[in-house]
């Protein structure tokens, strides 16, 4: 101590006998114990984070009265951090926690001002010692220890919320080896956590956030509308609404998601004007947290009822299921009729380039190879690192970018939000587009099957051609238009395979959650199985139907001619043999020419094909292993391929 300070006492406490000192020390120790200096020993205090505190004595005191009282100051201490620390916590901007954490500190310090009273009454009364005051000191002190560095701790970091439960908690444990301060630590902790606990309450049994400092570990944007759900590529609302946030309480950590999604299931409900509340039970109470884990059947409790009535909602209010179903008749083409009779009255439409359509009638403008690189998340794979672009192609119409839109309202925006209607619309345009290629092989299949008669007539009229006939275009034509739906079918197999293949609600079905992870994955399942997610193979199945379309006019004009060669539109002179000979002669001239046109166009078209198919089926059964999926058309192929060699 300076020598300014012991210039202030009034007589230095060496001065007195060794009796008389240890009255003079254990008045001044029971001084400080509560915070108030003595004549001979003095409080300093370091303001900062730590808020250090120090004990100076008088330096003429006898030794062994010195070493003793300095064993009680590190309660003294104690009492002074923590009385602080209730004092700047009480405060309104502290948060709910540790408004609660003080109010059992508070309780603590009367306990302890009572035990340093009777201490008090026992020193008036002659019956104390500075020994035996630090005595009964012993217990008291290692509580007042663990909590007084809990509080350096929480002081130096100025932490709140839940924060403030971890740190309880970790302390708690790392004291395991003394029973006495780990159950007081734990005592702590679950006063603290009593607001906190209010607030989870109220979360998970009503969907309400009443978090007015901001310390509970589910946050909520505002800003945020159900409604943009419908034009919300992301679909934020649901994800970002409601959000997990850092410091979440170690003993809610694995069950923090099941308590975001069971206040957002009765968050979801209350927007849809439904009210309800999780019924309550005697043992509901989330006051309290200890080891029996009852607060953990409680939360899986009030899960369970949200997510069933939101389901049942959903299902039986909102009609998930007829919706969903009217989604695969008409975006996945199930309604057959409906897109036969579409694709006839609006032929010529959709004939046209994409910058010639009306705005109103066409809101895509891009080809599909294109809009699937706007989409990031969809995981589309480039084989080759070098193919990394998806070209626009050439030439494009209103057949490749036409596409359907489906208006979806609150609740069931959640699940067929605009994320998942844009993935629907991506099958739309791949299906749309391969019916219509369908569609026209058949119509050329159909015209070629009307001339059936006038073929076999003209057969038996052309005998001088009749090594040619052997290979004519009717052969050829039908060997081709076989192959076609086989290999249209194997891609349309994967969107009935994938809806009835359990990838929907089922009726054990129990949270919707697992709805909107189904439908996903239905939708995931169907745009990888269509091999919209694997550029280098779309382009070969874009080839494919682009040849189909080619060889499909390229047929009916050449049979169209042929009919108009068969029966010519100028009349023909009888009365003359000699000009009927020499029409006869012309007309089997140019029906020959004609035929071997015909001939050698189809042969041209099915060689293509055929090497086009050849590599698609080689680059799926090599990646088929890799990739199982990829297995099912493979097959298909090689059952294309089977049949034509008359396997």
């Amino acid at each position: 101590m300076s020598q300014t300070a012991i210039a202030n006492f009034e007589k230095p406490i060496g001065c007195y006998s060794p009796s008389v000192q240890e009255l003079i020390v254990i008045d001044n120790v029971l001084s400080a114990m509560v915070g108030v200096e003595g004549h001979y020993i003095l409080i300093k205090t370091v303001c900062g984070k730590s808020n250090d505190i120090t004990f100076l004595v008088d330096p003429s005191m006898d030794l062994a009265l010195q070493e003793l009282a300095k064993r009680i100051f590190p309660l003294c201490k104690s009492f002074l951090l923590i009385n602080q620390f209730v004092e700047s916590r009480s405060q309104f901007q502290s948060g709910l926690v540790n408004h609660a954490f003080s109010a059992a500190l508070r309780a603590l310090l009367l306990d302890y001002q009572a035990m340093v009273a009777q201490l008090e009454h026992q020193f008036r009364l002659g019956r104390l010692s500075l020994q035996g005051l630090w005595f009964y000191c012993q217990p008291m002190m290692r509580s007042m220890q663990g909590l007084s560095t809990v509080i350096q701790r929480a002081s130096v970091n100025n932490i709140s919320g839940s924060a403030v439960l971890n740190l309880l908690q970790s302390q708690a444990k790392a004291m395991a080896g003394d029973n006495a301060v780990r159950m007081m630590l734990e005592k702590m902790a679950q006063c603290a956590s009593s607001a906190y606990m209010s607030i989870l309450e109220r979360w998970v049994y009503e969907g309400v956030i009443d978090d007015p400092y901001g310390e509970f570990f589910i946050a909520e944007d505002k800003s945020l509308q159900k409604e943009s759900l419908t034009q919300d590529y992301e679909a934020k609302y649901w994800r970002q609404r409601y959000s997990l946030k850092d410091g979440i309480p170690s003993f809610l950590a694995n069950i923090a998601g099941t308590i975001l999604t069971t206040g957002k299931y009765l968050n979801v409900m209350r927007e849809c004007g439904h009210n309800v509340q999780v019924p309550p039970s005697e043992n509901s109470k989330l006051m309290s947290f200890g080891s029996n884990h009852h607060y953990l059947e409680c939360i899986k409790a009030a899960y369970n009822f949200a997510s069933g009535e939101l389901l049942n909602l959903i299902k039986d209010k909102y009609d998930l299921t007829g919706r969903l179903r009217s989604i695969k008749h008409y975006l996945l083409l199930d309604q057959g009729d409906f897109l036969v009779h579409f694709m006839d009255i609006a032929r010529d439409e959709l004939a046209k380039k994409p910058d010639e359509v009306s705005v109103e009638k066409l809101q895509e403008r891009s080809s599909l190879l294109r809009r699937l690189g706007t989409f990031n998340d969809l995981e589309v794979t480039l084989r080759n690192s070098g193919d990394n672009d998806l070209e626009e192609p050439v030439s494009i119409t209103g057949l490749e970018t036409f596409s359907l839109s489906y208006k979806v309202h609150w609740p069931l925006s959640i699940v067929l939000s605009s994320k998942a209607l844009i993935k629907y619309q991506l099958l739309f345009r791949f299906l749309f587009h391969c019916k219509h290629v369908d569609r026209q092989l058949c119509g050329a299949w159909q015209v070629h099957q009307v001339i059936e008669p006038n073929w076999h007539l003209m057969y038996n009229k052309l005998q001088s051609a009749k090594s040619i006939d052997e290979c004519s275009p009717r052969r050829q034509a039908s060997a081709y238009c076989i192959v076609i739906p086989v290999w249209a079918l194997g891609l349309w197999s994967v969107v009935e395979s994938g809806w009835g293949g359990g990838c929907l609600i089922k009726s054990d079905i129990f949270c919707l959650k697992q709805v909107i992870q189904h439908h996903d994955f239905f939708l995931d399942k169907c745009l990888r199985e269509c091999l919209l997610l694997l550029p280098e193979l779309l382009k070969k199945v874009e080839r494919l139907k682009s040849m189909c379309l080619q060889y499909a006019a390229a047929t009916q004009w050449l049979i169209s001619s042929s009919i108009e060669l068969h029966n010519p539109v100028e009349p023909i002179d009888d009365s003359k043999g000699l000009n009927k000979a020499k029409w006869k002669s012309g007309q089997v001239l140019k029906s020959t020419t004609r035929n071997v046109a015909v001939t050698d166009s189809v042969l041209k078209f099915e060689k293509e094909f055929n090497t086009e198919l050849q590599s698609l089926g080689s680059i799926l059964s090599s990646n088929s292993q890799a990739e199982p999926y990829l297995s099912h058309l493979a097959q298909w192929l090689l059952g294309v391929k089977n049949v034509k060699n008359g396997l």
